[in-house]
C-alpha cells in the first residue's frame, strides 16, 4: 500500500485493529497549553447562550489553547443530558475550529459516561475530559473498566481528570499506565491531587507519548517544572491573556517572565476558591459584565465578603476599571 493510501486510510480509521478492544498504533495528545474549564452561563434558569458566546470568543482573543465545557467548572451536575450536549454542541460552533473543544462527559454510571461521550464525539469534540466516577467509590479495577468501556466505544482522544478530594477516588498511577498501554486513545491526564510528584511517576509510568496537565491553576508552574505540559484553568475564564501567557513563557524557557505572571495571578489562583467553585469565578464574570452571577442550587452565589474581595482581586490585576 502507498503512503497516500495508507494516509487516507489511517485518516478513515485512525485504530485500524478496534473491532479487537485494543487500539493501535499510539494516539499522541494533541492537548497542550491552557486550556479553559468554562463555566455555563444561566439566566432566569436556562442556558444563556448568548453570554457563552461571549465568554468562548473572550477566552479566543484571550489566546488559550482549547475549551473545556461542562467540566466540574461548568456545573455538570446539575445539566440534564440535553442541557449538557446542547453547551457542547454550542462550545464547537463557537469555538469554529480557532480552539479546541475537550467536553467534559464523565459520569458515576459508565453507561451514562459513555452515551455522553459519543454525543460529544457526534457534535464535534475534539476530546473528551473524563473524571474519575464519584460517590460509588469503585475499586482500581472497577476506575479500569469504566475508563477502558468508554475508550472503547469513541475514536477520538480521551483524557483523564483525577482529583480525589472530590471524587473521594484517586486514578492510580498503575491503572492511569494500564489504559494508556491498552487504550492508545487514553492520551493525557488532569492531574488535580495537588502532588507534583505523582506528575513524575505518571510520565515515568506511562511514558512519553503521555500528557500531563494541571488541574490546578497554582501548580501550574511547579508541574511544568516537573514536565506537565500545561493547565485546565479557572483562572483563565477570567484572565484568559495572562494565565496562556505565563504558560507559554514557561513552555519556551522564559522562567522568570512566567513566575512574575505567576506570583502577579497567585491572588487570584486562591481567591477563586474561597467559596466552592464556580461560584466565585461566576461572581468574578459578573463584575466583569459578561454574564449574570446565576448559578444552580444546591451551589450558591457567594457572600457580600467574597464578592468585594473578587472586586478587589479583579482591580488590582486591572481586570476592573
Amino acid at each position: 500500500m502507498g503512503r497516500a493510501k495508507a494516509l487516507h486510510q489511517l485518516a478513515k480509521n485512525p485504530f485500524p485493529s478496534r473491532v479487537t478492544g485494543r487500539y493501535s498504533p499510539p494516539f499522541i495528545s494533541m492537548f497542550t497549553g491552557t486550556y479553559t474549564a468554562i463555566v455555563t452561563p444561566f439566566r432566569n434558569g436556562l442556558i444563556d447562550e448568548a453570554a457563552l458566546e461571549k465568554l468562548v470568543k473572550s477566552q479566543i482573543k484571550g489566546g488559550v489553547d482549547g475549551i473545556v465545557p461542562v467540566g466540574t467548572t461548568g456545573e455538570s451536575p446539575t445539566l440534564d443530558t440535553d442541557e449538557h450536549i446542547r453547551v457542547i454542541e454550542l462550545a464547537v460552533r463557537f469555538a469554529a475550529g480557532r480552539v479546541k473543544v475537550l467536553a467534559g462527559t464523565g459520569a458515576n454510571s459508565t453507561h451514562e459516561a459513555v452515551t455522553l461521550t459519543q454525543r460529544a464525539e457526534k457534535a464535534g469534540a475534539d476530546g473528551t475530559l473524563q473524571v474519575a466516577p464519584y460517590y460509588n467509590k469503585p475499586t482500581q479495577e472497577g476506575i479500569f473498566q469504566h475508563f477502558r468501556e468508554i475508550a472503547h466505544a469513541v475514536r477520538f482522544p480521551v483524557v483523564l481528570y483525577s482529583i480525589p478530594g472530590r471524587c473521594g477516588v484517586e486514578i492510580g498511577v498503575d491503572t492511569t499506565a494500564r489504559l494508556a498501554r491498552e487504550c492508545a486513545n487514553v492520551v493525557a491526564m488532569k492531574e488535580a491531587g495537588g502532588d507534583a510528584d505523582r506528575v513524575s511517576r505518571l510520565l515515568a509510568a506511562c511514558g512519553p507519548k503521555f500528557t500531563v496537565l494541571s488541574g490546578d491553576d497554582s501548580l501550574t508552574l511547579p508541574f511544568m517544572a516537573v514536565g506537565a505540559k500545561g493547565v485546565i484553568s479557572v483562572a483563565s475564564n477570567v484572565a484568559p491573556g495572562p494565565v496562556s501567557t505565563m504558560v507559554r513563557k514557561f513552555a519556551a524557557g522564559d522562567l522568570k517572565g512566567a513566575l512574575k505572571l505567576h506570583q502577579r495571578l497567585y491572588p487570584l489562583f486562591k481567591n477563586l476558591f474561597v467559596e466552592t467553585n464556580p461560584a466565585p469565578c461566576k461572581a468574578a464574570l459578573a463584575l466583569m459584565g459578561m454574564m449574570t452571577e446565576e448559578i444552580r442550587l444546591p451551589l450558591v452565589p457567594v457572600t457580600a465578603p467574597t464578592r468585594a474581595l473578587m472586586e478587589k482581586t479583579l482591580r488590582d490585576l486591572g481586570l476592573l476599571k
